[in-house]
């Protein structure tokens, strides 16, 4: 990586810090998925621990993992088997935010001419853009597991005397599977900027890519599929073989004739 592909990683961050409207999102939308909603769960858990629903999330789990704490192995299913599913989802929503408008986004501000003139060959370009929604999908990935393993740990302390710690299923989500997501996203995301014709347009097509994480985190309540440490490790690194041959097929594809028309 060159000096020029570093100041373009740096123009775009400075794009989207600059921006409220754009920075909002990115905050708000990880702090809601991992601090408000496992701390709604902690309290139900805490409070109303007999509830038919959660005693029957509970007969899902195998013998092994349960405790003779109902709120301690609810609160452990809580965050080994279902948060791991929102950090599927993080990466996806805080990087389509600037992937979304990496090249559609140069168009409105006329400035995409100046971008190609710049010492960087086309699929340099390509890939400063993809690295700079990468690095911001793990920014904000990695501080919100802190962010929620402080609030949690504190939460369960007070509330049930004992300390929440993660289970090893969360190396395999923070250090494997949620960067292999975040790339597949990424350059999807990335290459249909460069076709659309503006930066809504990039974004409603973003969603999409939601749409199976959301029914993942479905069966996870439900209790159709628990992401335990096998699935975890056979799902990550399909991931990142998928995101290794999609990087690899879109930089290949992406032209000069794919962004100018």
């Amino acid at each position: 990586m060159n000096y020029a592909m570093l100041a373009l990683i740096k123009k775009d961050f400075g794009g989207i810090t600059s921006n409220r409207r754009l920075m909002l999102p990115v905050v708000l939308v990880p702090l809601i998925l991992t601090v408000l909603l496992p701390s709604v769960f902690l309290l139900a858990i805490r409070f109303a621990p007999e509830d038919p629903d959660i005693l029957k999330m509970l007969e899902l789990l195998p013998a092994k993992m349960r405790s003779d704490s109902v709120t301690q192995t609810a609160a452990g299913m809580i965050l080994n088997y279902i948060m791991p599913a929102f950090f599927l989802m993080i990466p996806i929503m805080t990087s389509s935010i600037m992937a979304a408008g990496s090249f559609v986004g140069e168009k409105e501000k006329h400035t995409l001419e100046t971008l190609l003139c710049c010492p960087l060959t086309l699929r340099q370009i390509f890939c400063a853009k993809v690295f700079a929604s990468f690095l911001l999908s793990m920014f904000a990935s990695l501080l919100s597991f802190l962010v929620m393993i402080l609030v949690l740990g504190l939460e369960s302390f007070f509330l049930m005397g004992t300390l929440l710690l993660p289970g090893a299923n969360w190396i395999l989500v923070i250090l494997l599977i949620s960067p292999a997501i975040s790339l597949i996203a990424i350059t999807l995301i990335v290459k249909g900027s460069a076709k659309a014709q503006s930066v809504e347009e990039s974004q409603q097509s973003a969603v999409f890519l939601i749409l199976p994480v959301i029914l993942l985190v479905a069966g996870q309540f439900s209790g159709l599929m628990l992401l335990r440490f096998p699935i975890l490790l056979i799902v990550g690194i399909l991931c990142a073989l998928l995101a290794w041959v999609l990087l690899k097929k879109a930089m290949k594809r992406f032209t000069y004739e794919l962004l100018l028309k």
